[in-house]
């Protein structure tokens, strides 16, 4: 598959420049789309100075994310937009740096840390929906957000920084919405010029790192283990010179860990609901599964039985990842199936466009569960499933994210149900993450008997 002999890629004669730039800046899916139906697998474009790659075949993605995965690095237009919030976190740090860091930080997300989470996700959950009431209308994509947040919030900064992580997760919002705003407009101030707006997001920023650097020199003062996910990066030490991380390095891990932990999965269930409330029939399956629960909180051990719960959530993420393109650069030549990767050219995967390849998913617009059953499932070719990526980067919590889909989702499904109050499709807002557009807007049923 490396081999060096030399194929050109199929140049996108449909790749207008202005069209291009539109797309890029305002309509990714759509570009993504009618990049992919010019060659199905590899094609190219050049936008300006830089050469864009498009590639869509699980093996040349195997390529990329893992068997020469230490020839690429992120895309340096990602960290453009990212690294005035997130710094240099597992996101966006590179080589040995990224390997070391990625080492201390995996503790935090072991199957025993995540365990002792599993009850803080169903206790904000059900403290959440005990406020909804059959026959209220609810934008369940900002109720989501409202859950994910509480959760990521309580097992990221503990329970007794409770003003501060409120004041924390405000602070984060906004940059998030500043980050995406960023990726609207073609041309960018830079962020050291004194305007108005720039003045507001360097406060914000100054302020967040005020609240977290405060929490890590008090947390480093009592060099205790509070059993949240701040405590673990503090304590953690590389096996080979036994050496932690900086302040600076756990600030920017902790603000990485925090936007990732809300707001892929707060994305991934909105869709969810919204598949479930244009498809009863598979609502109905879900509930007649999370019945066994009668009617209780589901705990860590009560997933084992819930299988297909989990298999709707899969199917949602398919259909709408959250993180729906993937880039990066290579930092030399690299040869993949005798096509040349040039230097310095942007390498665009998006996941999205890959779940929708019927090659890989029969009948792919269809929203089917049953795609993920256990031997089904495992028919899938490697890489053309990747809502969370893959390779040495591929997401660090996507256990915490799965589990946490999976509990929220048996503890909703057996109260309520959701009828959509507009018959249109939902749009999308392709953004950093890919989230619905103007929300999802739902009348509650609840469930009775």
């Amino acid at each position: 598959m490396t081999t060096t002999a030399s194929r050109p890629i199929t140049p996108n004669r449909d790749f207008v420049l202005l069209r291009a730039y539109r797309g890029i800046f305002w309509d990714r899916v759509k570009l993504l789309k009618r990049t992919a139906s010019w060659h199905p697998y590899i094609s190219s474009a050049t936008l300006g100075k830089n050469e864009l790659i498009f590639i869509n075949h699980p093996e040349y993605i195997h390529e990329v994310l893992l068997e020469q995965a230490d020839k690429f690095h992120k895309s340096p237009e990602f960290k453009f937009f990212v690294r005035p919030l997130l710094g240099n976190g597992l996101l966006l740090s590179e080589d040995q740096e990224h390997k070391r860091n990625r080492k201390l930080v995996a503790p935090a997300f072991v199957h025993r840390r995540i365990r002792e989470y599993a009850n803080v996700m169903t206790d904000y959950t059900g403290r959440i929906i005990s406020e909804w009431k059959d026959g209220d209308v609810i934008d369940i994509s900002r109720e989501m957000t409202r859950i994910t947040l509480a959760i990521t919030g309580k097992t990221l900064f503990g329970s007794e920084v409770g003003a501060d992580a409120d004041d924390v997760k405000q602070r984060l919002i906004y940059l998030n919405h500043y980050a995406d705003e960023q990726l609207r407009i073609p041309i960018h101030i830079p962020l050291s010029w004194r305007t108005p707006r720039n003045n507001r997001v360097r406060k914000a920023i100054a302020g967040l790192d005020a609240i977290i650097y405060g929490m890590i020199a008090e947390r480093r003062e009592a060099k205790s283990d509070f059993g949240d996910l701040l405590s673990m990066l503090l304590l953690a030490r590389d096996d080979e010179d036994g050496t932690g991380m900086t302040d600076k390095q756990v600030r920017d891990e902790a603000m990485t860990i925090f936007l990732a932990g809300h707001e892929t999965t707060s994305n991934g269930m909105s869709w969810m609901w919204y598949l479930l409330a244009k498809h009863p029939d598979v609502f109905t399956k879900l509930r007649n599964e999370v019945a066994v629960l009668e009617g209780r909180m589901p705990t860590l051990d009560d997933l084992p039985r819930l299988p297909y719960t989990l298999q709707v959530f899969k199917e949602a993420l398919r259909l709408y990842p959250p993180a729906y393109i993937l880039t990066r650069t290579p930092t030399e030549d690299v040869f993949i199936d005798g096509y040349k990767l040039k230097k310095g050219a942007i390498i665009m995967i998006s996941p999205y466009i890959l779940h929708r390849n019927a090659e890989y998913f029969p009948d792919p617009e269809r929203f089917d569960p049953d795609r993920f059953s256990p031997e089904k499932e495992k028919l899938i070719p490697r890489h053309a499933y990747l809502p969370f990526g893959a390779g040495p980067r591929v997401c660090i919590g996507n256990q915490f994210a799965m589990i946490e889909a999976h509990l929220v989702t048996a503890a909703i499904a057996q109260q309520f149900s959701f009828e959509l109050l507009d018959s249109n499709e939902v749009a999308m807002d392709p953004l950093i993450t890919l989230r619905p557009k103007g929300g999802i807007h739902v009348r509650l049923n609840e469930n009775k008997g």
